[in-house]
């Protein structure tokens, strides 16, 4: 028989005391049984931080288990996501999971109990894992919470030592600072030892408070063993006004002797044996049910919601206008919506994110130059029922790869919008191009991957993607161009635009953005000379319109260029490619395929061979004229 004790946030008694110290026996006990039944795991690196987290369930998280949904509850991160024994464990001492689940489930294929927490389990809000990751997405709630949402409820955040090493993390602590997220608590298990042995600072913890400090938060140092040093530390922060940083001095494989301050334990199972004496060290099997407080009760003040009249900017035929500016149009009319929050990297008014600042300033967050940040913010305020814009040049957004992908995994709804792609940018030279995007964008797991060649197309796909699942880019043009669509024109993730063409066409023109002008600008060279070209606006890369390819092959004959300010490996071409694998049509292949310099755009453009000239020689030679 089992009994769930509800906790409250009072002062320690001696029996409230044992209980805690049962709790976190409980939880050692779990880590080591589930990681031996899996054969694999973190067990070490749980059984450090196992007190922190038995006072913190018990006494400080107001969560309400059977409501995991609800916008009141606290939030609990664990950046360290390779101690999912220990939150897992957690997750039986609340109920929400049987011991034979825990036993048999974890690291099994086709459970949901996975070797990092994935928010396949409602208890978890995003994918971790990868170091460096839970803080700055904390960020991100944090920001929802108490700028939006304007909610009592706190992020509890459980750092590893040897992830504070990533700059990630301190992007995340400049930037709790700078917002003074007094609704944030990082928890920094300080056990010493790393995966190969000793971290940077091992128990330096001076050195770590001032770090902290030194970022304008407020930071205290305790033994991370000490149940009553602990439930002081998380009674204090909530009347504090700025974040804080819990620096638990602890030691890795706490509990077990055979395994305490050793190194060469991390990530590794107990063997069978090994592991019942430490069960049977720990006092043996319990089941205890320990749930802490339920959250206050209050209403979102910035409840997320999709209302508002959304009106389209629109544009006159012929007029020349940069995608960038038409975004940031879109962007402004898509703040009608209360859900929509815009966050920039100090390149606002190039990607004119500004636009929307100015007139929506609630809902724009500033995270100067810290584009993983940047990317793990949305991540975070999606969380909270926000659709999150982010938007920077398209080579910056390499820097937070690893982020994105990570929210694949988190199946996160973010929209990236990345600008000044390709060698089209001109003067500012090669560190300024994006000439990796799309490659890099089109990897991810179910993305959304947007082209768009002018004004209305570029409007009209932003409004669409606002409500689309997954990772989302769009790429946009420094330059202006003359808009070719009709306003109210439709334009269908998945389709394209035949913008040029007949019923006997000789060679089909397939391009995106700068390139499709490039290719109009072909065809009419080519006409000159007699020679038909059907020219494809492309503007949707991922998914790509497979039928509107194929037909185009099929009419010309075959006879397919592709033309992409990009580098050839990943971009729009091999999108085509891919669309016409079943066909083994012999693409034409018009990319950046050396290092560009400085120069103005028509001159990066010819150099590249993907200007107008080129395309038209290349298509002669493809025609056999």
């Amino acid at each position: 028989m089992t009994t769930t004790v509800r906790c409250e946030t009072t002062t320690l008694a001696d029996e409230e005391m044992q209980r805690l110290r049962e709790l976190a026996a409980q939880l050692r006990v779990d880590s080591v049984r589930a990681s031996t039944a899996a054969g694999s795991g973190h067990p070490s690196s749980s059984l450090s931080a196992a007190d922190l987290m038995a006072v913190l369930m018990a006494r400080h998280l107001r969560y309400d288990w059977d409501n995991p949904d609800s916008p009141l509850n606290d939030h609990l991160i664990f950046s360290k996501g390779h101690a999912s024994p220990l939150l897992y464990s957690m997750f039986k001492a609340a109920g929400v999971i049987s011991d034979e689940e825990l036993m048999n489930g974890y690291r099994r294929f086709g459970n949901w109990l996975q070797g990092h927490p994935t928010p396949a389990l409602p208890w978890v809000d995003v994918a971790t894992g990868s170091l460096g990751q839970g803080l700055p997405i904390a960020v991100g709630v944090a920001l929802a919470a108490q700028c939006l949402d304007q909610l009592p409820l706190h992020l509890w955040v459980l750092c590893g030592d040897s992830e504070m090493a990533e700059g990630s993390m301190w992007e995340a602590i400049d930037k709790a600072g700078y917002y003074r997220l007094r609704n944030l608590t990082a928890i920094v298990d300080v056990n010493r030892l790393g995966q190969r042995g000793p971290t940077e600072l091992e128990w330096d913890m001076d050195a770590y408070r001032r770090r902290f400090e030194a970022f304008d938060w407020h930071a205290v140092v305790i033994d991370g063993h000490d149940l009553h040093a602990i439930d002081e530390a998380y009674r204090q922060v909530r009347g504090i006004d700025r974040p804080t940083a819990i620096l638990a001095r602890t030691i890795k494989g706490k509990g077990l002797p055979q395994v305490e301050n050793e190194a060469s334990w991390h990530g590794k199972a107990l063997p069978p044996d090994l592991a019942e004496k430490a069960v049977a060290e720990l006092g043996g099997v319990r089941n205890l049910r320990v749930r802490g407080p339920l959250p206050e009760p209050g209403t979102p003040a910035g409840a997320a919601t999709a209302g508002g009249q959304v009106t389209l900017p629109t544009y006159k035929k012929g007029d020349k206008v940069a995608t960038r500016k038409a975004f940031g149009d879109a962007l402004v009319a898509l703040g009608a919506r209360t859900d929509v929050v815009v966050l920039d990297a100090e390149v606002g008014n190039s990607t004119h994110t500004l636009d929307f600042a100015e007139k929506y300033p609630d809902r724009f967050f500033q995270m100067f130059i810290a584009e993983q940040q940047m990317v793990a913010a949305a991540v975070g305020l999606q969380v909270r029922g926000y659709r999150p814009w982010a938007a920077t040049f398209a080579a910056f957004f390499t820097r937070a790869h690893d982020f994105i992908r990570m929210a694949a995994v988190s199946q996160a709804d973010i929209y990236l919008a990345g600008s000044h792609v390709g060698v089209e940018i001109g003067p500012d030279g090669p560190s300024q191009m994006g000439l990796e995007d799309i490659s890099m964008m089109r990897a991810i797991l179910g993305s959304t991957v947007l082209y768009p060649s002018d004004a209305v197309s570029c409007a009209a796909l932003v409004t669409q993607m606002v409500d689309r699942e997954g990772v989302n880019y769009i790429r946009t043009t420094r330059g202006s161009y003359p808009v070719l669509y009709d306003n109210g024109e439709s334009f269908p993730v998945g389709g394209s635009k035949q913008v040029r063409g007949s019923d006997s066409d000789d060679v089909a023109l397939l391009g995106a953005g700068v390139t499709l002008h490039n290719c109009l600008a072909a065809a009419d060279l080519l006409a000159d000379a007699g020679i038909r070209a059907r020219v494809l606006d492309l503007y949707s890369v991922k998914p790509i319109d497979r039928e509107a390819v194929r037909e185009a092959a099929r009419a010309t004959g075959g006879r397919v260029i592709v033309v992409e300010d990009h580098y050839p490996e990943g971009g729009l071409g091999e999108a085509v490619l891919s669309a016409l694998s079943e066909q083994a049509v012999p693409v034409t292949h018009l990319a950046v395929r050396t290092l560009p310099a400085s120069g103005n755009p028509d001159e990066l453009l010819k150099a590249a061979g993907i200007d107008a000239i080129a395309i038209a020689e290349t298509a002669r030679s493809v025609a056999g004229r």
